[in-house]
């Protein structure tokens, strides 16, 4: 019963687009929505 639910949900399932980031965020690189981000020092943007 279980491999029939597990078969009907993998119909539903899409592949992960994308590079690789695994190894960033293991790295501690923040990531939004997909996008990396770079923050700058907030006192050179004052």
């Amino acid at each position: 019963m279980v491999f029939k639910l597990i078969t009907a949900a993998s119909k539903t399932w899409r592949r992960l687009t994308g590079d690789n980031q695994l190894p960033q965020v293991i790295d501690g690189v923040r990531f939004r929505d997909g996008i990396e981000v770079k923050e700058e020092n907030k006192a050179a943007a004052a």
